[in-house]
């Protein structure tokens, strides 16, 4: 799986009785020939959907709003996405947030809008006037002193 060769795990987190997600993982497995590869918790009480603002303020009823949360080795939530309940989510911009997300970690740099693996990454502005200065003839793809890019290669 994609998430396991990120070092990922993936984890559930629904309002419904573990046995109603017993039935939909059979389910999805049946009608659409797709295995649920990880674990779904219940949340019956809402505590942890409600800490995470899973629960629309004033709904009618306590349908959850469909939302992935990336959390980091340390615990710390590095991005969260909602989607309203009529729309579905993009598995591949997942994979690629947490991969543009571990690139920066890792290369102490930043990741352009809908980055991918291999492209050019976004160099951190100097922090002095002399380094600003010194920017444009630093070998980097430059546009100014606060902005270039390079390559990870």
């Amino acid at each position: 799986m994609k998430f396991q060769q990120l070092n990922t795990e993936l984890l559930g987190l629904s309002i419904d009785s573990n046995y109603a997600h017993i039935a939909w993982v059979r389910n999805i497995q049946e009608k659409f020939d797709v295995t649920i590869p990880f674990p779904i918790i219940e949340d019956l009480s809402m505590r942890v959907a409600n800490a995470y603002g899973m629960i629309q303020p004033g709904a009618s009823d306590t349908s959850a709003v469909r939302a992935t949360f990336v959390i980091d080795p340390e615990g710390i939530l590095r991005a969260m996405v909602y989607y309203p309940m009529s729309n579905g989510r993009s598995i591949d911009e997942f994979l690629r947030l947490v991969t543009a997300l571990q690139t920066s970690d890792n290369h102490a740099c930043a990741t352009p809008e809908n980055w991918q693996p291999g492209e050019q990454v976004i160099v951190p502005p100097p922090a002095t006037i002399d380094a600003a200065n010194a920017r444009e003839e630093q070998g980097y793809d430059y546009t100014d002193w606060y902005f270039s890019k390079k390559s990870l290669k």
